[in-house]
């Protein structure tokens, strides 16, 4: 019997959980959200930080919302307020747990996946996701204004854009390094040595490296290999995990998909509903991979992702621009 695994936000519901949570307690939270995610892609993606993963963002902003009274009431009630769900996937998410083993691998906060949970009757036991408490550790008045400076500093940055086709840092302009080479001093040596820097140093985000052993976690409990797992995933923060479950011979995903996953799956699909996984989950069971290969549906595009890099790059900008369509653009935009 084949494993299932989703990613959540993407797959399963339409939020971005901590850039709406930070858009509305933090001033100017989607700014400062959106210049951190991208601070996020470039020492995953580019230069590739020794103990850096995609989706470290979580932890990163935490000080931050602390600074403004965030804390996990507040938390949990915007979480259960504000969950959008994937049209259909309420329903369909019970059903595929009586079809096969199915789990959630989350880089959210465990609040948001707690109202997940309760809405789609779906078990917290099968959920892998963040843990954080934003009530651990007080803010000092001190503390409290060395942020307060560096929070007026990031705002007042220039916008970071990263070049699509930037591989490593010295295909940055020296502007756009300074700027990201600050920010690295901000978090991983001023604000690391503080008090509140507990959350950078305790908090681990389940994303990237955390994804793939949550799958690892998976196959080893239920004792099914990687060649019979089934991995959804959307963003940067599930290439590890698309790219075990394809090495593997298992099956790989992208789900309305950036191109990091677009570039680490095997598989994509397009759909604004969720009854396409009903659809090629059964395929799949009954025919396996191969099953997969002769999937169609007129209400959903679904196929195998090229290797030429004409068609691949054609492909994401088809991908990046219905993701954008689907979950909005500055969420759609988010790496």
């Amino acid at each position: 019997m084949p494993f299932l695994a989703f990613d959540c936000e993407g797959p399963l519901t339409l939020n971005d959980n901590a850039f709406e949570y930070c858009s509305t307690i933090i001033p100017k939270g989607d700014f400062f959200f959106t210049q951190i995610s991208r601070f996020d892609d470039y020492l995953a993606d580019i230069k590739k930080k020794p103990g850096y993963k995609a989706g470290d963002t979580l932890k990163l902003i935490l000080p931050f919302l602390k600074l403004f009274s965030a804390d996990n009431r507040s938390l949990r009630e915007f979480s259960k307020k504000t969950i959008i769900f994937l049209p259909h996937i309420p329903e369909i998410l019970p059903q595929l747990y009586k079809l096969l083993p199915t789990f959630i691998i989350s880089t959210s906060y465990r609040p948001y996946l707690e109202a997940l949970s309760e809405i789609a009757n779906f078990p917290m036991e099968n959920i892998f996701c963040t843990e954080v408490d934003l009530d651990k550790v007080k803010l000092s008045k001190a503390e409290a204004k060395v942020l307060e400076g560096l929070y007026k500093e990031i705002i007042s940055m220039p916008e970071i854009i990263l070049p699509k086709h930037a591989k490593e840092p010295s295909d940055l302009s020296s502007e756009l390094l300074n700027i990201l080479d600050r920010l690295e001093e901000i978090f991983f040596e001023i604000i690391w040595n503080m008090d509140i820097g507990v959350f950078l140093r305790e908090v681990n985000p389940i994303g990237g490296t955390e994804k793939a052993k949550a799958c690892e976690k998976i196959s080893t409990e239920l004792s099914i290999p990687f060649s019979q797992g089934f991995y959804v995933g959307d963003s940067i923060t599930d290439v590890e995990a698309l790219s075990l479950l394809k090495e593997n011979n298992g099956v790989s995903l992208a789900f309305n998909a950036n191109r990091y996953a677009l570039r680490s799956a095997e598989f994509y699909a397009l759909s604004k509903e969720g009854t396409i996984f009903l659809e090629i989950i059964k395929k799949y069971l009954d025919g396996g991979k191969s099953g997969l290969l002769k999937f169609k549906d007129k209400y959903f595009e679904f196929g195998l992702i090229p290797e030429e890099p004409d068609k691949l790059e054609a492909l994401i900008e088809k991908s990046e621009s219905f993701r954008k369509k689907v979950r909005g653009e500055i969420i759609g935009a988010l790496g």
